[in-house]
């Protein structure tokens, strides 16, 4: 990171709502203290940040100047706190709405690949019975 940076934003390239927030906040970022790191970048690797892709991957992670990890909710807080929604930012710490988006967002990420469209094999949604009956290959001779 270099001296004016205050966050490392580690987001997936591939989510196209992770890729609008990003593009949101690069915008926003005129004194550039954000580090953005793309983790779907075929050059990333995980375990030179100590993380694993899957951990990445599950939610939203930030790394401070200090080597302080945040995810979640509080990554936000930090990325918009460093663009300057300072006021808004601390509204979000108030205890009922600091709750409710923690909840909100826990919801999200467990979601995230499904309502971005690129739910696969690794998303926690399973097919019913019945499309799992219509997938399988048949078998005739």
């Amino acid at each position: 990171m270099q001296p004016h940076q205050t966050i490392e934003m580690f987001y997936d390239g591939n989510c196209p709502l992770c890729m609008r927030e990003t593009r949101i906040l690069g915008r926003m970022d005129r004194r550039q203290r954000i580090l953005f790191t793309n983790i779907a970048a075929p050059e990333f690797d995980a375990s030179a940040v100590g993380k694993t892709q899957a951990g990445l991957t599950a939610e939203m992670h930030g790394r401070l100047t200090d080597g302080t990890w945040v995810t979640g909710v509080e990554v936000f807080r930090r990325l918009y706190g460093a663009v300057g929604f300072g006021p808004v930012v601390w509204l979000t710490r108030l205890p009922v709405v600091k709750q409710s988006l923690d909840i909100g967002y826990h919801v999200f990420a467990k979601n995230r690949l499904r309502l971005a469209g690129r739910c696969d094999e690794n998303c926690s949604i399973q097919p019913t019975a019945e499309k799992q009956k219509s997938i399988q290959p048949s078998m005739s001779k």
